[in-house]
């Protein structure tokens, strides 16, 4: 047996001992009275009474503890969306137009987009050469936090931005059979260089997963990004590499896909985040309708809140009678 509310049962306790107390003062009571007359009437209604209310009271506050035993099924049914997050994890996210830099700041917006999923299903990529699952769908949010903070520009192979590996990715971390309650976010700085974006995007608008794209960085003014030993910035011959963010690729995606592009601000503000993109344009993706049985411990509160119930009705029944009784007697008088 266990209980749902345990601290309950301190008040159960307190019972037996109050009963005694009373017990205890009644007794003296009858005690003194027979010292000032002989004829001292035996109060068994008064002490059946207490007995009554005493029980009762103790079995309520049992049941309000909620003991349990035994396992019950539950089936609960929910509307859900599966949303897979693609990262793009490549060293030009690691440039600070948006601050500390781009890979962080998306890393914090996917974090935003998690505490606005409520019952949705979502899964991490992240993107370089090719795409790699490093969640997959999952509610645990806890989960998800774990993972998000885990990626880095080592997450993924190296070697050229290959946005349409990242579709591919989260198409194959998506069920089939749910396509109509599937979508994508992806977010990079654009140079997409291998060239097969819009053909999976296509792929995806056959599935019916709309590809929703989200472009951080500055597409004006370009910006440097640190050398890959650490020291300085990154150097082609002889001059430090800038890196914009290139928006046509991701503007081409998600018109093949019938999707959205949405560009983050380099300073975010609350119309920006990935929590109300995701409020404003990935709710209108139809919600799925799932049921789950879940074996709990069945409660048994009722086995003793009945009679005690009973037994406190006994207790004022008993009451009433006395009353009415000594209401009788005095009348005669």
């Amino acid at each position: 047996m266990r209980f749902a509310f345990p601290l309950m049962l301190v008040l159960v306790a307190v019972v037996p001992v109050a009963g005694l107390w009373w017990t205890f003062l009644r007794a003296r009571r009858e005690k003194a009275l027979s010292k000032i007359t002989l004829n001292v009437p035996k109060s068994h209604g008064s002490s059946l009474q207490s007995a009554a209310i005493l029980s009762g009271l103790f079995l309520v506050l049992f049941a309000a503890s909620r003991p349990q035993w035994g396992k019950s099924l539950e089936t609960t049914v929910s509307r859900s969306r599966n949303v897979v997050v693609a990262i793009d994890v490549s060293r030009s996210m690691l440039a600070e137009d948006v601050r500390p830099n781009r890979l962080e700041r998306a890393k914090a917006d996917v974090a935003d987009l998690i505490d606005s999923l409520e019952g949705d299903r979502c899964a991490l990529v992240a993107f370089r050469r090719t795409g790699v699952v490093v969640c997959p769908l999952t509610t645990d949010h806890g989960y998800l936090r774990s993972a998000l903070e885990q990626i880095s520009p080592e997450t993924a192979p190296r070697g050229e931005t290959d946005l349409g590996s990242a579709i591919h990715a989260a198409l194959d971390a998506l069920d089939p059979a749910a396509d109509d309650h599937n979508a994508i976010i992806v977010i990079s700085d654009g140079g997409d260089l291998r060239g097969e974006a819009l053909k999976t995007a296509e792929l995806a608008k056959k599935r019916g997963v709309p590809v929703f794209t989200v472009g951080i960085g500055d597409p004006k003014v370009g910006s440097t990004i640190p050398a890959e030993n650490g020291v300085g910035v990154q150097m082609h011959n002889g001059s430090p590499v800038k890196v914009a963010l290139e928006e046509q690729a991701l503007k081409a995606i998600a018109e093949a896909s019938s999707g959205r592009y949405v560009p983050l601000a380099t300073a975010g503000t609350a119309e920006t985040t990935l929590g109300a993109i995701y409020r404003r344009f990935l709710r209108l993706v139809a919600a799925k309708e799932q049921s789950e049985e879940e074996a709990r411990a069945a409660d048994r509160y009722q086995v003793f809140l009945v009679p005690g119930l009973c037994l406190l009705m006994i207790g004022a029944a008993l009451s009433k009678g006395r009353f009415r009784k000594s209401s009788q007697s005095r009348n005669m008088v």
